[in-house]
Order: structure tokens, then sequence, then C-alpha cells
């Protein structure tokens, strides 16, 4: 065979695979001829066994308690002493008694003299019984009547003498540990001035024997009485 007519005959044969390539295309030969050629990827899952559950022991019961001891009743608490208030002795008023002044220009009779005050009364102690609680400590009150004191009788105002002025005035005064008064005020009025402030002026002035409590002086309030009574 010459060299021509081989290379026709090849062409021929090219031509006609590529021919029945388009064909085989066409008719879905092709298509089948992959699908069944290429190899199908296959995919695979590593399932683990399922672990079995580990189940815990229980935790162990508490310890059962101790029984708590049953509660003690509430002791009451002691009676405490009561104080029992003493009985305050009344203070004997002092008494300023003198003649009314005749009117202006008339000649002065002799007054009459004034009166000495009373001792002081003692200050009573409530016994306390036997059964009972112990009594409070004894209360001595001030004084103001006792005769190393010397003090001044209180001074009748000459004009209240001459207007008739007369009434009693009660004077409440602070008296200290060293028997001095401290402060004063009127507790009860005579419904006058002059001779309110005569008194109010007098007690001030005063020394007293001091307020004792169980025998401990203290500082103490005291009502000091005093009348002013014309003749």
């Amino acid at each position: 065979m010459n060299p021509v007519s081989r290379h026709l005959l090849i062409a021929f044969g090219v031509l006609m695979l590529h021919l029945g390539g388009l064909w085989a295309l066409q008719a879905g030969l092709l298509r089948r001829a992959v699908e069944i050629v290429v190899p199908v990827a296959l995919q695979s899952d590593i399932i683990e066994p399922q672990r079995p559950a580990i189940e815990l022991p229980p935790p162990p019961p508490p310890p059962p308690r101790p029984p708590q001891p049953a509660a003690r009743p509430a002791t009451p608490p002691a009676p405490q002493p009561l104080a029992v208030a003493e009985p305050e002795p009344a203070p004997r008023p002092f008494t300023v008694v003198v003649a009314p002044l005749p009117p202006v220009g008339e000649p002065m009779s002799a007054a009459s003299p004034p009166a000495t005050p009373a001792a002081p009364a003692a200050a009573l102690a409530a016994p306390a019984p036997s059964s009972a609680p112990p009594a409070p400590p004894r209360v001595d009150l001030p004084s103001s009547d006792a005769d190393y004191l010397q003090n001044p009788k209180p001074a009748y105002p000459v004009l209240s003498r001459r207007l008739g002025e007369q009434g009693k005035v009660v004077v409440r005064v602070l008296i200290g540990v060293d028997g001095v008064a401290q402060k004063a005020e009127i507790s009860h009025s005579s419904g006058y001035e002059r001779l309110d402030q005569a008194a109010l002026q007098t007690v001030l002035r005063w020394r007293y024997v001091p307020g004792k409590r169980g025998g401990v002086p203290e500082p103490m309030w005291f009502n000091v009485p005093i009348n002013f009574v014309l003749e």
C-alpha cells in the first residue's frame, strides 16, 4: 500500500470516530459510559458504640442530729425593791408678827417682839418589815431652825405695814451640800409683791443644815413658809 492511500485511510478512520462520538453524545451512550466508568465516591461514617451509663452510688444519708435539749422555762426576774416615799414633814412656818404703823404724822407705838421660830420637825423613817424588801435609805430634809445658824428674822417691809399688807409666802429653795441656798423661787405668793420679795431675799441669805440621804449630804429642795401678820 502506497503512503497516500495509507494517510487517507487514517484520516477516514479519525473522521468516523468523531462522527461516532457525536452520535453517541446525541444518543446518550457516552454519558452512560462516563457514569459507569467514573467511580462512585463512598461516604463512610465511623459510628462509635454507645457507652453504657455509669450509675453513681447514692450519697450516704446525713448522720442523725443529736436530740436538742428541751428549752428551760425562763426564770422570772427577782422582784426589785420598791422605793417607798417617806412622808415629808411639813416645816413650821416662820411668823412675822408686828403692829401696823400709824398713818403718817402720828406717833409710832412699840412693836411687839416677833415670835421665836419653833424647833425643826424630825424627819420620819418608815420602818421596814422583816418580810418586805429592804427599806429605802433615810432622808433628812434640810433645816434652817438650828440655833448655831443664827439666821436673822424676816424683815417686815415698812410700806407693807402702813398699807396693811399681810399674808403667807412659801419659798422653794435649793440647799447645797454646804448648807448654802443655791437658788430660790416663789412657790406660793402672799398676793403682795413686797412681801414675796422680802421673803425671797431672806431665805437666800440664810444658812441651812443640808439634807441627807442615808446619812450622806446631797443637794435638796426645801419649802420655807413665812407668815407676815399685823396685830
